[in-house]
């Protein structure tokens, strides 16, 4: 058995992590305190007798209901050891060597997770690790035992009362800066971006144990997989799944589909991409988890003091399992899957596939730019991005981007361009013999010549040369003819 890891020194005194709880909970419950203060003073002047007690009423009534909440059905679906003993033998091998000896449940939730919790089970505060079936499903055992090693110390880097309540506190903080409206923004701001280093110390520190437990090799391996199966999950698989259940349909190859995908090398390059851009858009310092080349670079080349398999653990109830995991995921509660077309992925046609994540991209560049067909509208796009007027056209676009942070709102306009006009890209250079070059997405075509262009990439690029001149060669007007 492997001794205990010891805690790091905190990067902070434990006086000033205090007081930055005690700022961030102060500063988001200051609209709150506002609301509460004219709600009772309306009720002292012109309200009857009991009128004062109100607002404690309302402040008991939100109180009470948030504990009912909390006191909910735990999420996802519980392992039992009788039932997955390879689960459940590396979850305590890996527990086992990190020193942890708290009472310790497995429950498998449908979607990219891998957190740990707390509930009281039986009147005992127990542990409970939450572990995604895409994770089981695609993880080797090595990088799983990284994954529930990195869990586990990093509830014991964060486990004082001081670190819960300072994550709380930047939690509620940041969440009220989602809002529309920021008032709050300037005092967050600074507060949020105070307190981040400690949570970030935190991860890097979480990942050296779990380095130390499953590798080096299998604890990069663990972060980048995650973290591009996060990736397609949200760019292929949630719009996928509303889109099947506008039809009433269910995807009974849901996971299947989504590991297919993966493997497809364009849609890792997309989703690698799309995991970079999420790092960047983080204007208020919320985000606890550093960007990933942050978190390979602070890793330390350790060989691992455990000895694990290169495939999946493997699951005795997999098929049960699976297909709970997709009810709970395109099933409305009480809903049978008898009730609704049961749809297989993998074998819709290739067109088809790619329209279940269409959302009409090229139907809004027509509207923003006044032109009906798909040349004019890309011609057209292409211009504002020569006179310096894309933004304008983005606004058009999503006019939701008013809203967003200063900081990030020139990122955010380019993804929206960007999208926009690919499509309509795409849709004139088919015309013209390209042909889609993956059965996952319409915005990756191979050329007559052979050549494969990533639109969306193409024009990322142009945007920020400010330069259309590469994907004006490709339209047909312009394009040379090959040889």
């Amino acid at each position: 058995m492997d001794t205990p890891i010891p805690e790091p020194p905190p990067r902070h005194t434990a006086a000033r992590q205090w007081l930055l709880a005690a700022a961030l909970l102060t500063v988001g419950l200051l609209p709150t305190a506002v609301v509460g203060a004219g709600l009772l003073t309306v009720c002292l002047l012109w309200g009857p007798d009991w009128a004062p007690l109100a607002p404690l009423l309302l402040f008991w009534f939100g109180i009470t209901g948030a504990v009912a909440r909390d006191r909910g059905p735990l999420p996802g679906r519980a392992v039992h050891p009788g039932d997955e003993p390879e689960l459940a033998a590396l979850v305590r091998d890996v527990a086992d060597r990190l020193g942890f000896r708290a009472p310790l449940l497995v429950r498998i939730v449908p979607v990219v997770q891998a957190s740990l919790g707390t509930a009281r089970v039986s009147g005992v505060r127990t542990h409970v690790l939450f572990l995604g079936l895409p994770l089981l499903r695609t993880l080797t055992e090595a990088e799983l035992a990284s994954v529930v090693a990195h869990e586990l110390a990093h509830h014991r880097h964060v486990n004082s009362r001081r670190a819960t309540l300072l994550r709380y506190a930047r939690s509620r903080l940041a969440d009220r800066l989602d809002a529309p409206f920021r008032p709050l923004a300037p005092l967050a701001a600074p507060l949020l971006r105070a307190s981040q280093p400690d949570f970030w110390q935190a991860e890097t520190a979480a990942d050296t144990d779990a380095a130390r437990i499953a590798g080096t090799d299998a604890t990069a391996a663990a972060l980048r997989r995650t973290v591009r199966l996060h990736a397609v999950f949200e760019g292929l698989g949630e719009p996928w799944l509303s889109d099947l259940a506008e039809r009433d349909a269910w995807p009974e190859d849901f996971y299947d589909a989504l590991e297919t995908a993966l493997a497809d090398p364009h849609v890792a390059h997309r989703a690698a991409l799309a995991a970079a851009d999420e790092d960047t858009i983080d204007p208020y310092a919320a985000a606890d988890h550093p960007p990933e080349p942050v978190r390979l670079a602070a890793l330390p080349a350790l060989p691992g003091t455990g000895t694990y398999g290169g495939s999946p653990v493997p699951l005795r109830n997999a098929a049960e399992i699976t297909r709970w995991c997709v009810h709970r995921l395109a099933l409305q509660d009480g809903e049978d899957e008898n009730d609704v077309e049961a749809v297989r992925l993998l074998d819709l046609p290739a067109d088809e596939l790619r329209g279940l994540d269409d959302d009409s991209p090229t139907a809004r560049l027509f509207k923003a730019t006044g032109h009906d067909t798909p040349e004019a509208a890309v011609t057209a796009a292409l211009d504002t991005l020569a006179d310096g007027t894309w933004r304008g056209l983005a606004r058009r676009l999503e006019p939701g981007l008013r809203r967003v942070p200063r900081a990030v709102r020139a990122h955010v306009a380019r993804t929206v361009w960007t999208a926009a006009v690919a499509s309509a890209l795409a849709e004139v250079l088919e015309t013209s013999g390209w042909t889609a070059a993956t059965r996952w997405t319409d915005t990756v075509l191979t050329s007559p010549d052979r050549r494969t262009v990533d639109l969306r990439e193409l024009l990322a690029e142009a945007v920020t040369a400010t330069d259309p001149t590469a994907p004006r060669a490709l339209l047909p007007s312009t394009e040379e003819t090959p040889a």
